[in-house]
């Protein structure tokens, strides 16, 4: 196998050969199609999440095909297209596992970052972990739901089911739950950058009502808004956005520290909400809400050796839409 291998915090990715890596119980190996490039890959990269073991290989938004079954594996067979998402093992054992809310498991393990992902042409994947996908659509469009969507998914699920929905940070996750938003009827401001006229023009191609940099005034008070840029100083500007009793959700594994704010702006009961990971449950539902909704991604791929050059270009904000690897 070959795959891009990250040995240090913010070392550029080496592209590596490997031996084929053996499934162990309960595991398949799965020969990747394609994998999104996720803003939460930069924050491995750089280092920014505690308990990295060197080296690991990035990637956690995969499509691929089972290509070897490990002892005991009977839901999967070989040839059968899967997705890899962020979540990649539970110990079904913690408090949190045993109330349904695995997400926040005491002892989880995460593709591309505690086990190795899809910046390869192979991985090993628990198989229990793996979503069934069929044969319907591409691999390059179908992968960056796998986390984009899935973590998009449970942040507009938590953010309540009001009209008026603002999107911080038009991306990956905002312009698939824009679409979303938008199926279910509800109308979508989109926050950006200021100047990303680009951006700012494909939320409009996706049906947004109103479009603006992140320190300007939606012309209606929101509903909720979800924030999927990892910019702790969105979170006064969107509590300010929101009307009374409404929501504001993070939707990244990491922010930038948020800056003291005026309690008033919070207070009126506005809430300010997380989100974690996901659950397996999430990509049941969501898979089935992205084919009624007919969700369509904005992708552009690139050859998995360009991993490093695709991570820069996310950083500096010249990724529209979602980036996608293929080996």
């Amino acid at each position: 196998m070959y795959a891009m291998v990250l040995t240090a915090p913010g070392a550029p990715l080496q592209f590596q050969e490997r031996e084929d890596p053996a499934p162990g119980a309960g595991s398949v190996r799965v020969k990747v199609g394609a994998c999104g490039v996720c803003r939460t890959d930069l924050h491995v990269v750089d280092g920014e999440l505690p308990g990295i073991r060197y080296p690991i290989i990035p990637g956690h938004e995969v499509v691929g095909r089972v290509e070897s079954l490990g002892a005991g594996v009977t839901a999967l067979k070989i040839g059968q297209r899967v997705g890899i998402p962020w979540l990649g093992y539970t110990c079904g054992e913690c408090p949190y596992c045993k109330s349904g809310r695995e997400n926040l498991c005491d002892r989880p393990l995460f593709t591309g970052y505690t086990r190795d992902g899809g910046f390869a042409t192979h991985l090993v994947a628990d198989a229990r972990y793996c979503f069934p996908l069929g044969e319907a659509g591409d691999d390059v469009a179908i992968a960056p739901l796998l986390c984009a969507g899935l973590i998009g998914w449970r942040s507009l699920v938590m953010a309540g089911e009001g009209k008026h929905l603002g999107i911080f940070g038009f991306g990956a996750a905002g312009h698939i739950i824009a679409q979303v938003a938008r199926w279910q009827g509800r109308s979508v401001y989109a926050f950006t950058r200021t100047g990303d006229l680009e951006a700012q023009a494909l939320a409009k191609s996706l049906g947004a009502c109103w479009t603006g940099a992140s320190d300007e005034q939606p012309p209606v008070p929101l509903d909720a808004a979800i924030i999927y840029a990892p910019v702790g100083s969105l979170v006064p500007l969107a509590l300010r956005a929101v009307r009374k009793g409404g929501r504001v959700v993070c939707a990244g594994i990491h922010m930038s520290d948020i800056p003291s704010f005026p309690y008033n702006i919070l207070w009126e009961e506005r809430q300010l909400l997380s989100v974690a990971n996901l659950t397996r449950n999430d990509g049941v539902e969501f898979f089935k809400i992205a084919a009624q909704a007919g969700i369509k991604t904005h992708t552009t791929a690139f050859p998995l050796r360009e991993a490093n050059e695709v991570l820069t270009r996310l950083r500096s904000g010249q990724i529209t839409g979602a980036a996608v690897l293929q080996p």
